[in-house]
């Protein structure tokens, strides 16, 4: 759907700016993460998730979601594991796109 919006360069443009943004926010998320600041955590996270809407990783942006209701519940067992499992849903995303771009048509 982006490249129909937007034509071949500009979903190129598009996907490596957020490809890009996504991977400075999980490693910031996670640097968050270890020290404990649950609000600077939500919002680095929160931003994930339209960044991960806008190029469809919906798996993504629904971690991202589960992520930020853990902290606003207060769940920090529920939220060890959620923030677990966005990272490797953040590995596998953007290893996928990856290795789609290096796909040739």
């Amino acid at each position: 759907m982006l490249y129909t919006k937007l034509g071949e360069d500009g979903a190129d443009n598009v996907l490596c700016r957020a490809m890009e943004e996504m991977a400075i926010r999980i490693k910031q998320s996670e640097k968050l993460y270890a020290a404990g600041a649950s609000r600077d955590l939500r919002k680095t996270v929160h931003s994930l998730i339209a960044i991960a809407d806008q190029i469809g990783l919906q798996t993504l942006a629904q971690v991202s979601r589960d992520v930020v209701n853990c902290i606003d519940s207060g769940d920090w067992v529920a939220l060890g594991a959620t923030f677990s499992r966005l990272v490797r849903s953040s590995d596998q995303s953007l290893t996928a796109i990856w290795d789609l771009q290096d796909v040739t048509v």
